[in-house]
C-alpha cells in the first residue's frame, strides 16, 4: 500500500491536540490536519498548527481547508509565510471557500462571490510570496516563505471551477469524498492539470472519517461528527460513513492508493488520543 497517511485532528478540545501531535510525530504518520470554521467551537487552525509545529519535529501541518475568503489577504500571506518559514517548509495550506452563511456574515464577506474572491486572493498571495510589492505604493510583505512562491497549496471542493483552481493556482487537490466518488474528481483534476500545461502530476490527497476504540470513543466521535454536519441536512448519512474497524480503514486506504492518491488523511472527531496508537497499528 504505497500511500502516505496523515491524521485529521479532532476539534472538540484544543488542549488535547499537543498529545495527539506528539504521538503522531513519533509514529508512522505524514501530516497533521485541522479544519477551519469561524462560527463554531473549534480552534483557529493557523494559530493551533503553529503551536503543534513547535511541539513536533518532522510531521507536516496542514489546513483542510482554510476558508481564505474570510481572511484579509495581506495578513494571510504574512501568517502563512511565517509559519512556513519557521517550520522549515512543513506547512501545507489547504484552501477552500466555505459554505456556511454564518461564517461569512461574521466577517462581512459575500457568500455569493466567495469563489471569485479566492481567485483574487491567490493572485495576490502568489505575488507576495515571490517577494513582489503589494502594489499601489505598498511594498513587499515578508517574511520570505521557506519555498519560493509560498507553501504547498491544496484546494478542496467538488465543482468543476474548484477543480480547475488546482491547475490554475495550486499544487494538489484535497478530496473529502469516498473512493467511488473521488476517482472521478481525481480524473477531472488531472485533466485540468494537463489542459493548463502543468509539469508533473497534481498531488492528490484523500480524506476519510474514522474512529477506533471502545464504544464510548465511537459514541463520542459520532455525536461530534453529527453536530458538525448538522447544517448540511445529511448528518445521519455522513455519520453512517464513519469507518470504525481496522479492516474498513485498510480497505479504504487500498482503494485510494489504487486511484493514485498520494496521501490519505484519517480524520478523527472523537477526542481520545489513544486513537493515534490504534490507527498506527492499522498501517
Amino acid at each position: 500500500m504505497n500511500v502516505n497517511v496523515g491524521i485529521g485532528l479532532p476539534i472538540g478540545d484544543p488542549t488535547t491536540l499537543l498529545t495527539w501531535a506528539r504521538r503522531a510525530d513519533a509514529g508512522p504518520f505524514s501530516t497533521l490536519g485541522l479544519l477551519d470554521r469561524l462560527v463554531y467551537d473549534n480552534p483557529e487552525p493557523l494559530v493551533a498548527l503553529a503551536v503543534l509545529a513547535g511541539a513536533t519535529s518532522r510531521i507536516r501541518v496542514q489546513t483542510e481547508v482554510l476558508l481564505a475568503p474570510l481572511r484579509d489577504t495581506a495578513l494571510l500571506a504574512k501568517q502563512a509565510a511565517t509559519l512556513d518559514r519557521m517550520t522549515g517548509g512543513r506547512l501545507v495550506l489547504g484552501l477552500g471557500i466555505g459554505g456556511r452563511e454564518d461564517d461569512h456574515l461574521a466577517t462581512g464577506t459575500d457568500l455569493r462571490t466567495r469563489g471569485r474572491r479566492l481567485d483574487e486572493q491567490m493572485a495576490t498571495l502568489c505575488r507576495l510570496w515571490h517577494g513582489e510589492p503589494y502594489g499601489d505604493g505598498v511594498g513587499p510583505i515578508g517574511p520570505v516563505p521557506a519555498r519560493i512562491g509560498g507553501p504547498e497549496i491544496l484546494f478542496g471542493g467538488f465543482k468543476p471551477v474548484a477543480l480547475e483552481r488546482v491547475a490554475r493556482w495550486g499544487d494538489g487537490f484535497l478530496a473529502a469524498a469516498a473512493p467511488s466518488w473521488a476517482g472521478g474528481l481525481f480524473d477531472t483534476v488531472r485533466g485540468f492539470w494537463k489542459e493548463y500545461g502543468r509539469d508533473g502530476e497534481p498531488r492528490l490527497v484523500a480524506q476519510v472519517n474514522v474512529a477506533l476504540g471502545p464504544q464510548d470513543v465511537l459514541d463520542d466521535a459520532r455525536a461530534r461528527m453529527h453536530a458538525y454536519y448538522a447544517f448540511t441536512g445529511m448528518a445521519d448519512r455522513m455519520v453512517a460513513g464513519l469507518l470504525n474497524t481496522p479492516t474498513g480503514i485498510r480497505t479504504a486506504l487500498t482503494a485510494f492508493a489504487d486511484l493514485g492518491a498520494d496521501e490519505v488523511m484519517l480524520y478523527c472527531y472523537g477526542l481520545d488520543p489513544d486513537q493515534v496508537d490504534r490507527l498506527a497499528d492499522v498501517l
